[in-house]
């Protein structure tokens, strides 16, 4: 006997099995990709270069802004940059007049080697009431200016204003922090979530490369005492290296937590396919640094949560290095700035969509630029059906409202038929057909608001359709 979920008036989200009665359910779910729009920045500037990355964006009530790791590979000298936007379409870099940059302050540059020698750093704005406004938004990233080279922690800064930051306090020593670590108050658990990088079954103590790239978390209530962290749960999924986590609350459904990390994939050796990729030369002068440099190359992976720790990946790409291009097909490769934009979409007709911001051109001597792409809203996993009809069955759940909403698109020949089935009683919609992020369901025979708050079950017949989400709202 299966106990009822009580989802109440959340959006709920067909990315996984966990509302599914998976023996009554022959659709399927299918990964959706990102789609390439405009270059939204370039960087040109001296301060910054092809080594620009850990793009992530931190929403201010109208205002967005972004931070970046600025540095170029013939000088490595890394600073952090500062960058805002109304709208995620256009970002700006305001003089700033905070750090000096060859005798000059007329740069976006925030924090540089005064503060620490830095290799990441992200930022959030802290909602939790019982921060003091000094602390509002908090910067986490490592410093490599430490008593002995080995010994590195993972940093909090702190700002007022989310510009001028200071270093505050250590968080942890347990990880390598070697790429973008996350933090974020969680509202609903009351508690501070931390995403930090390491590394697991490393057999030459001095090369953490002899190992493989993995993802920990740790928990805080007050961001100053956290647990140990802990690797991961990815269930019966295969070990491989993951590089940057860009996990974050869906902001839609905030009891989901999704994640984009970028897949390490390093070949042991050259072979005649990397003579046939675009910038071979190049590729072999950037593996004088390293091998890896040359040999490795990056994807990106789509990832979900419902506790923190145990998580739905696709191995599936979610993003991959595309066509073949002068500067692609590297290491580098597929690096979603964390946060997402809902942003308007390409006609007036269209409805809003998700933009998203990836990095190009790493370590390729030309600058580093800034792509915008997009997504459906609640669009990265669907229930989806073929045209031969499939059935898709919900566990019991218990939910408030009088009127539901889905998140869907059939063909002109597709359609969704949805059941709310009770122990007693049983009311069927309409015909659903058509593309819309936001449909209210009409039933024939009855109202949905006689189903609140008692063990209901929603049983769908899907033809050429996808779904996305539901939610049971009070009437519009």
């Amino acid at each position: 006997m299966q106990l009822p979920v009580n989802i109440g008036d959340r959006r709920e989200l067909f990315w996984d099995e966990y509302l599914i009665d998976t023996a009554a359910t022959s659709a399927g779910l299918k990964l959706h990709r990102l789609k390439s729009k405009e270059v939204v920045m370039e960087h040109d500037s001296p301060w910054e270069g092809d080594g620009c990355d850990y793009y992530n964006i931190c929403a201010d009530d109208d205002l967005y802004r972004m931070y970046y790791l600025a540095w170029n590979t013939e000088s490595r000298e890394m600073v952090v940059c500062y960058a805002q936007s109304s709208n995620g379409l256009k970002w700006e870099k305001p003089d700033l007049g905070l750090c000096e940059y060859n005798s000059s302050k007329k740069n976006n540059i925030i924090l540089d080697k005064k503060t620490a020698k830095f290799d990441n750093f992200s930022v959030f704005k802290d909602p939790n009431p019982d921060c003091p406004d000094n602390e509002r938004y908090k910067g986490v990233g490592i410093d490599g200016f430490e008593k002995f080279p080995d010994e590195r922690y993972l940093w909090c800064f702190t700002s007022a204003d989310g510009i001028n930051f200071k270093k505050a306090w250590r968080m942890t020593d347990q990880g390598k922090f070697d790429s973008l670590n996350i933090a974020f108050w969680d509202k609903l658990e009351q508690k501070y979530m931390c995403y930090l990088r390491d590394f697991h079954d490393v057999k030459v103590s001095t090369d953490w490369n002899t190992g493989i790239r993995d993802i920990r978390w740790m928990t805080s209530k007050d961001f100053k005492d956290w647990t140990d962290p802990v690797r991961l749960d990815f269930g019966k999924g295969a070990d491989i290296p993951l590089y940057t986590n860009v996990v974050q609350p869906y902001y839609r459904a905030g009891h989901v937590y999704i994640g984009f990390p970028s897949r390490y994939i390093e070949r042991k050796e050259w072979t005649p396919n990397y003579d046939q990729l675009p910038g071979a030369e190049r590729r072999k002068k950037r593996m004088e640094g390293h091998p890896r440099y040359g040999l490795a190359v990056t994807d990106c992976v789509f990832m979900s949560s419902r506790d923190g720790m145990t998580w739905n990946r696709w191995d599936e790409a979610f993003m991959r290095p595309g066509p073949e291009r002068e500067y692609n097909w590297v290491y580098g490769d597929c690096y979603p700035a964390l946060g997402m934009i809902e942003t308007p979409g390409d006609t007036k007709y269209d409805p809003n969509e998700l933009s998203m911001y990836v990095f190009e051109n790493h370590m390729s001597k030309v600058p580093t630029k800034l792509r915008r792409y997009t997504i459906r809203i609640d669009g990265f996993v669907s229930y989806n059906s073929t045209y031969k009809p499939c059935r898709l069955m919900t566990r019991p759940f218990i939910f408030k409202g009088s009127e539901l909403s889905v998140n869907f698109s059939t063909s002109a020949a597709g359609h969704i038929n949805i059941k709310l089935v009770s122990e007693d009683s049983m009311i069927e919609s309409y015909e659903l057909f058509g593309d819309s992020t936001d449909r209210k369901v009409i039933f024939k025979n009855g109202d949905p608001a006689s189903f609140a708050g008692r063990p209901v079950r929603m049983d769908m017949i899907m033809s050429d359709a996808d779904i996305y989400s539901f939610k049971f709202t009070e009437t519009r």
